[in-house]
């Protein structure tokens, strides 16, 4: 087995991550100037923020279907494409209408990229360090996040409109992630159960499993002539991963993280720091991201998806319970939110963070795992455009305290899901059944 050969093809669709975090992140120091900018109205600057998650969710939905009918690497191709003209659109918008179209179109390449490199990185990934490898994609999306708080900080300080440069500076890293992909195989799973094309297949199967690489494809042929639902997702064969799936997605979201990622700043400046303070701030959240991440990927494969998920739902429950008495007793002052936010990233990226997308990329039989990730992918990113919609409404309406508590409710929800439902997944061979 070359594992070098695995590592980089895995690391350079990962920066589909990069690119997915980025985006994610970048609008968060953007968001009020453009507010101001184009003097919107609270409804469209709720859209403005959720334009991109309601892009996404078209993505997911749509993330299945190139990347079955024209393989993971053409598809990475299309998203690579759409985050450099989001990037450049956005950044010279005239009109607001603009600046929301090409918002919505890196939207999308973040819904196709959250659906299709998973799914690659998995099919080429040996059981025994799937999780770390699949890891990567995760370990990139808080990287992107992380550049995208640091890059607002520093942008923040230039005069002018500096919140074009903060949303354009994305097409430098989706450009060489466009140039990196040519260098990389496509899937040997997709080849053989999609295009027949055996002998390639074998090929690239060769570098990844060494001398075994006959038997791995032979077990991936018996598994998909031993399947059932001939590549239909909605079957009583599936409904295990269907509802592991949907439910892991949900609470993803439930523990508020996409509002936090948003509306950092905002969030700082509801507990009372200044705007610049604010920004430093939230560069902290990314930084204690990107440090938890890597090391949850560094054990994901040695103690289990399971156990992680335990170990971040019972800290989940107890950070976010902190920010919430924070608010209700107005010990705001100072950075006492600012530490329990921390607490509450920590856990987050240990858990969730980084087993949601190995979690389901690796629960669906090969012959539906495009589509089970679309649907895993589409709830998350359905619930994301929920919350950051609704988030700026609930804080005002109903304030931080209750705001915050109901996701620790969720969580403690999430815990019961793991302890009673969720199974492991560590060193399971891709075409073992879900039982």
């Amino acid at each position: 087995m070359n594992k070098n050969s695995v590592l980089a093809w895995s690391f350079v669709v990962a920066l589909g991550g990069f690119l997915f975090g980025f985006d994610t992140a970048v609008i968060s120091g953007a968001e009020k100037a453009v507010q101001v900018f184009w003097s919107l109205s609270e409804f469209e600057h709720g859209l403005t923020m959720a334009i991109a998650l309601i892009g996404t969710v078209f993505g997911a939905a749509l993330g299945a279907y190139p990347s079955d009918r024209f393989g993971r690497k053409n598809t990475l191709f299309f998203v690579a494409s759409l985050y450099f003209f989001s990037a450049i659109g956005t950044a010279l918008a005239q009109d607001w209408s603009m600046f929301i179209l090409f918002r919505f179109l890196g939207g999308i390449g973040v819904g196709v990229s959250s659906v299709t490199a998973p799914i690659y990185i998995s099919e080429i990934s040996p059981a025994k360090s799937r999780g770390k490898l699949v890891g990567l994609f995760q370990f990139n999306v808080v990287l992107g996040i992380l550049v995208a708080y640091l890059s607002n900080y520093f942008i923040g300080q230039l005069d002018g409109e500096s919140w074009r440069w903060m949303l354009g500076v994305q097409a430098f890293p989706a450009l060489l992630f466009f140039v990196l992909i040519f260098f990389v195989p496509e899937s040997p799973r997709w080849l053989l159960l999609h295009k027949g094309k055996r002998a390639e297949a074998e090929q690239i199967m060769k570098k990844i499993s060494g001398e075994s690489y006959l038997s791995d494809i032979e077990q991936i042929v018996q598994a998909k002539e031993q399947t059932p639902g001939e590549g239909r997702l909605f079957v009583k064969e599936n409904r295990v991963p269907i509802m592991l799936a949907v439910l892991f997605a949900v609470f993803n979201q439930v523990s508020g993280i996409n509002a936090i990622i948003y509306y950092a700043p905002r969030v700082f400046e509801m507990a009372g720091l200044g705007a610049q303070s604010s920004l430093l701030s939230s560069v902290g959240i990314g930084l204690v991201n990107f440090t938890f991440t890597l090391i949850a990927i560094n054990f994901i494969d040695k103690v289990g998806r399971r156990t992680l998920m335990l170990i971040g739902s019972l800290g989940l429950i107890v950070s976010l319970s902190l920010v919430s008495y924070a608010f209700f007793a107005g010990h705001t002052e100072g950075f006492s939110v600012t530490l329990y936010l921390m607490l509450y990233i920590a856990f987050f990226a240990f858990s969730q963070g980084a087993v949601i997308w190995v979690f389901i990329s690796e629960i669906f039989p090969n012959d539906v795992r495009a589509k089970g990730q679309t649907l895993g992918s589409l709830t998350h990113w359905v619930m994301a455009a929920i919350i950051t919609f609704c988030f700026p409404a609930l804080t005002e309406l109903l304030g931080g305290g209750v705001t915050f508590l109901i996701f620790a409710v969720f969580m403690l929800l999430q815990l019961l899901y793991v302890w009673k439902l969720m199974p492991e997944t560590k060193g399971r061979s891709l075409e073992e059944k879900m039982d």
